[in-house]
């Protein structure tokens, strides 16, 4: 499917009006629709996968802000810290001393969001609420062992699901740990809501946004 200019500009204006940051949930879409959407102005583009996150920054503009947005394996960490502009899906304190280790052989200091797990679904990834406390402790008390990393918030997922009282609920949560952390570490972002809740996301703080199929409609299989 083309992409939904219509609905792009709608949703890009409604964002700006919020200061709210639209990423373009690039996953499983061509080069060419993002280098449509890249006409129209728009510059950070999500990715899930590894490979064909680096196979698109290799065929794109540079100054796309690629943003990864799916789980990381360790493994794979080196394949994109010359040119990630922010993971949004830490979930570990080790995926954390990885990044920092490869954005230090290369030369970068990569932004990260710390993925705090605030649905009731079993299925999605994140830091409980002990876990995160340990990590932003740790930046705090011994800041060497993560310098080539900069934290720049939290990001979360509520539960797929048509209860809205559930999601707002999940959302503010993470609220919540944002406003209590941001007084200890200098936070600037708190990444939730997605094409199907993100209205409910604006309400509850968050000031990026991760939207696709209402961009570019559904996805292709992978």
């Amino acid at each position: 499917m083309p992409v939904n200019k219509e609905k792009y500009y709608e949703i890009y204006k409604e964002l700006a009006d919020n200061n709210v940051t639209l990423i373009a949930v690039s996953k499983l879409q061509s080069v060419h629709d993002i280098e449509e959407m890249y006409g129209m102005g728009q510059r950070d583009f999500g990715e899930n996968y590894v490979q064909e996150l680096i196979e698109k920054h290799e065929k794109l503009p540079k100054d796309i802000r690629w943003h990864f947005i799916g789980h990381l394996q360790r493994n794979k960490v080196k394949y994109i810290a010359p040119f990630i502009y922010l993971i949004q899906g830490v979930d570990s304190f080790n995926l954390l001393k990885e990044i920092n280790k490869e954005a230090h052989k290369a030369g970068n200091k990569i932004n990260c969001l710390l993925q705090v797990h605030i649905a009731q679904e079993e299925t999605k990834f994140g830091l409980n609420e002990v876990e995160l406390d340990e990590i932003i402790k740790t930046a705090l008390e011994r800041p060497a062992l993560l310098s080539h990393v900069n934290i720049a918030g939290l990001m979360g997922m509520a539960s797929f699901t048509g209860d809205v009282r559930k999601v707002k609920s999940e959302m503010k949560k993470l609220q919540s740990l944002f406003e209590k952390y941001i007084s200890l570490i200098p936070l600037s972002t708190l990444s939730m809501g997605m094409s199907g809740d993100y209205k409910i996301a604006i309400e509850c703080g968050s000031n990026m946004v991760r939207i696709g199929s209402l961009l570019f409609g559904a996805r292709r299989s992978k």
